[in-house]
């Protein structure tokens, strides 16, 4: 409103000024915790404004005639405490690991909370540098990241492409194909079920919070069962080969809406739907992730190429391939191929590995 800008120079400066008013109140609490709770919010700031003088480029665009789309930004979303499920600590101030004898258990001190008993899912290696607490539901978490030496693999001498798909979830381009789980259709008839109980509950009743737990539950299944998936899926593939070759995917890009505007409405927005939801049910950003930091902590690389026209362009030859299916491509020269297959060894070429053949071999 007044055209100026916050930054976080600015909102730490003044919460200096607020702890020394309140001492007994916010002056009790983490200063760092809550310096790590002000950058979050001047990152997601940042990329607002970002995305404000994007969409304002965009409508540049579209009274020119060029690109005419949804040019809406949503503005970032106020956090009640009901909301604000995540703070950060820096270990050794504010906060503090002790382990203790066995594997099983330790302990974490947080400044204006005590000392918290905790069941470790693995034993936590290296130099604690910042704990996390979080909650999910009913249930709360301190995720621990810590500095470690990495340990690199063995060599194997073997290189590959990766092509992701909706249909599969991965081809390498030696052939093996893991299938995609779809754990969001699994639970698609329970988690429709609670939300429309949910919606119907009287607001405030104790029968809506009863819901919200449920479907807090379901949708907590869904993403640890993938993020289960994807930690398994890269570990195999990080152990199996030292240099790893996959699409730059622009997933954001890849699920925007089609409906277009009211005066350049959108086509097929129905089935547009359901692929943005396979794709999001997927999760390639978060496998893609997943999988470079496995590779990085074993010695190993990943090389993301442009995906521009991969399952088209024939591997052998190069040539414009027709796709009459999903998952076939004909070329003019060879035939008809597997189009995840083709996809997968035109990335390995394009990443420098050959064709993904030889090498895998």
């Amino acid at each position: 409103m007044c055209h100026l800008s916050i930054s976080y120079g600015d909102q730490s400066a003044q919460l200096k000024e607020i702890r020394a008013a309140d001492p007994d109140g916010q002056g009790r609490h983490s200063f760092t915790a809550q310096q790590q709770t002000l950058r979050r919010l001047n990152v997601v700031f940042t990329a607002y404004f970002r995305r404000v003088r994007g969409a304002d480029k965009g409508r540049r665009h579209a009274r020119r005639g060029r690109n005419p789309q949804r040019l809406t930004v949503g503005y970032p979303r106020f956090k009640p405490h009901q909301r604000f499920d995540q703070v950060l600590f820096i270990a050794g101030d504010g906060a503090k690991w002790e382990p203790v004898d066995n594997d099983r258990w330790a302990h974490a001190t947080f400044q204006a909370v005590g000392r918290v008993k905790l069941k470790q899912h693995r034993l936590v290696v290296g130099r604690v540098k910042t704990l996390q607490l979080k909650r999910e539901g009913r249930r709360w978490y301190v995720i621990v990241v810590t500095e470690t030496e990495t340990t690199p693999l063995p060599p194997t001498g073997r290189s590959v492409g990766v092509d992701m798909g909706v249909a599969r979830f991965l081809t390498t381009s030696d052939g093996e194909v893991v299938a995609n789980a779809r754990f969001l259709n699994a639970a698609q008839d329970r988690i429709v079920d609670l939300q429309r109980r949910k919606q119907r509950a009287r607001p405030g009743s104790g029968n809506r919070r009863r819901l919200r737990r449920a479907l807090g539950k379901e949708w907590r299944k869904v993403r640890n069962r993938r993020r289960d998936f994807h930690h398994k899926t890269a570990r195999r593939l990080v152990d199996s080969y030292e240099m790893l070759a996959l699409e730059d995917l622009q997933v954001a890009d890849m699920t925007a809406t089609a409906s277009g505007t009211v005066e350049h409405p959108g086509r097929n927005i129905g089935a547009k739907s359901g692929l943005n939801r396979s794709i999001l049910d997927a999760g390639w950003t978060q496998f893609t992730s997943i999988l470079i930091a496995k590779a990085e902590s074993a010695g190993r690389r990943v090389i993301l190429v442009n995906p521009a026209s991969t399952s088209i362009d024939c591997h052998a030859c190069g040539s414009k391939c027709s796709r009459p299916r999903q998952e076939t491509v004909i070329c003019p020269v060879h035939g008809a191929s597997d189009a995840d297959l083709n996809g997968a060894r035109n990335i390995a070429t394009r990443a420098g590995l050959g064709s993904g053949q030889a090498s895998a071999a």
